[in-house]
C-alpha cells in the first residue's frame, strides 16, 4: 500500500470532526467539499456556533469577513468560551494581507488558510494543525510540532501586533517558547518544521519562523550546548521584532521598494534593538542579533557597517541563516531559489559572510529540501 493510500485509509478510520463557522454562504461550499475529504464537517453560521460543543469538535475553520467588526465580535466571544480554549482553529483570509492577518491570529488563529484555495495544501495545513481524533501515525510527533509552531506564532503576535501599541514583550514570553521550539524540531524534522510555516500567508512571521527553525537545525547540527541552543533559538525568533515598527504599506508592498522605502525598512534593526534595550530585562548577545544581522565581514552591511572581529559569532551564524531563508521564500518581486541555487549565491558573497561557518551550514540547507 503506497503512503498516500495508508494515510488515507488511516483517516477514514479515525474522522475529524470539524466546525466550519461560516458568514459566507455559498463562498465556502468549496472549502467544504475539500474539508470532507478529511473529515466529517458540520457548517453553520456564525450565530449559530454552540456555547457548550463539549468534545464535539477536533477542529474549528472560521471563514468570515476580518473587516467587519460585528462578524469578528460575534467570533471572539463564541471563541472565548472554556469549551473552546483547546481546540485549535483555522481563519480563512480573502486576502493575504497583513490586516487580515493580525485579526485572525487576535482571534486565536492556529493558523491560516486564503482564497484561491490549493485543495493540497488546505489539506496538508489540516492535516498538520488537526490530528486525527485517534490513531493517528504520527500523534506525537504531529502534537510537539503543532504546539512549538504555536508557540513561535504566539511570540510573533506579540511582537508584531502587541508590542508596537506599548504592550511590553518580556524575557519570560520568549523563554516559554523556546523549548517548545527546540522539541518540535528535535522531535520531528527541520523539514516538516519548514513545511508547515512556509504555508503561512504573513511573509513577515514565515520569515521570522523560517529563520529560526534554520537557526535550531543549525546549532544541532553544530554540536551546541542546550543553554547555547537555547541562546540561538531566543535571538533568531527575535532578530527582525524591529519591524514591528516599520509601516505596514513597507512591509506589505507588493511589487520592489523604492529607494526611500528600503531606507526606512533599513530602520528595523535600530529601532527594534532601542525598543528591547529601553524595556529592559534582554541578556546582550540578543540585542547584539537584533541590531546587527545585517552586518557584513567586509563592512558593506547596516546598521553600523562593522568589519571582522566586530561581529560576533552568533551574529555571523543568525546573518546566514536569515539570508538563506530570504533567498529561498517567494517574494513579491521574485520567486524562491533553489536550495542548491541560494547556497551558490551566497558562496558568491566572498568576504561579506564568514565562508567557513557557511560550508558548515551545508549539509542542513542541503537537508531541508
Amino acid at each position: 500500500m503506497s503512503a498516500t493510500a495508508k494515510q488515507t485509509a488511516t483517516e477514514t478510520a479515525t474522522r475529524r470532526h470539524l466546525l466550519l463557522a461560516s458568514d459566507r454562504g455559498d463562498q465556502s461550499s468549496e472549502l467544504a467539499r475539500i474539508l470532507r475529504s478529511v473529515g466529517d464537517v458540520e457548517m453553520m453560521a456564525t450565530t449559530e456556533i454552540p456555547e457548550n460543543p463539549g468534545n464535539r469538535f477536533s477542529g474549528v475553520i472560521v471563514d468570515i469577513n476580518l473587516r467587519s467588526p460585528e462578524s469578528v465580535q460575534r467570533v471572539r466571544k463564541k471563541l472565548a468560551s472554556r469549551a473552546y480554549s483547546e481546540v485549535p482553529r483555522l481563519f480563512v483570509l480573502a486576502e493575504a494581507l497583513h490586516h487580515a492577518t493580525m485579526q485572525a491570529w487576535a482571534l486565536g488563529a492556529t493558523d491560516t488558510i486564503a482564497r484561491p484555495f490549493s485543495p493540497a495544501d488546505v489539506l496538508q495545513r489540516i492535516r498538520s494543525a488537526l490530528p486525527a481524533d485517534d490513531g493517528y501515525d504520527e500523534t506525537d510527533r504531529g502534537k510537539l510540532l503543532n504546539r512549538g509552531v504555536e508557540a513561535a506564532q504566539a511570540v510573533m503576535v506579540k511582537m508584531f501586533e502587541k508590542l508596537p501599541d506599548g504592550v511590553a514583550l518580556t524575557m519570560a514570553d520568549i523563554v516559554a517558547a523556546e523549548s517548545k521550539i527546540l522539541k518540535a524540531i528535535k522531535h520531528s524534522s527541520l523539514r516538516e518544521w519548514l513545511t508547515i510555516v512556509g504555508c503561512h500567508h504573513n511573509d513577515t512571521y514565515r520569515h521570522c519562523l523560517y529563520v529560526t527553525g534554520f537557526a535550531v537545525g543549525f546549532s544541532i547540527h553544530l554540536g551546541m550546548r542546550e543553554e547555547d541552543q537555547r541562546r540561538l533559538v531566543r535571538a533568531a525568533l527575535l532578530h527582525d521584532v524591529g519591524k514591528a515598527f516599520i509601516p505596514v504599506a513597507v512591509l506589505d508592498k507588493q511589487g520592489k521598494l523604492t529607494a526611500e522605502e528600503i531606507a526606512i525598512l533599513r530602520q528595523h534593526p535600530r529601532r527594534g534593538y532601542e525598543a528591547l534595550a529601553r524595556q529592559g530585562g534582554f541578556p546582550p548577545e540578543m540585542l547584539d542579533v537584533i541590531l546587527h544581522h545585517h552586518e557584513f565581514l567586509d563592512g558593506s552591511g547596516y546598521p553600523d557597517a562593522l568589519h571582522n572581529e566586530q561581529i560576533s559569532d552568533i551574529v555571523r551564524l543568525t546573518t546566514i541563516v536569515d539570508v538563506y531563508a530570504a533567498l529561498i521564500e517567494n517574494r513579491a518581486y521574485r520567486p524562491a531559489f533553489s536550495h542548491a541555487r541560494a547556497f551558490s549565491i551566497m558562496e558568491s558573497m566572498g568576504s561579506k559572510l564568514d565562508q567557513q561557518l557557511l560550508q558548515a551550514f551545508r549539509p542542513v540547507a542541503m537537508g531541508a529540501h
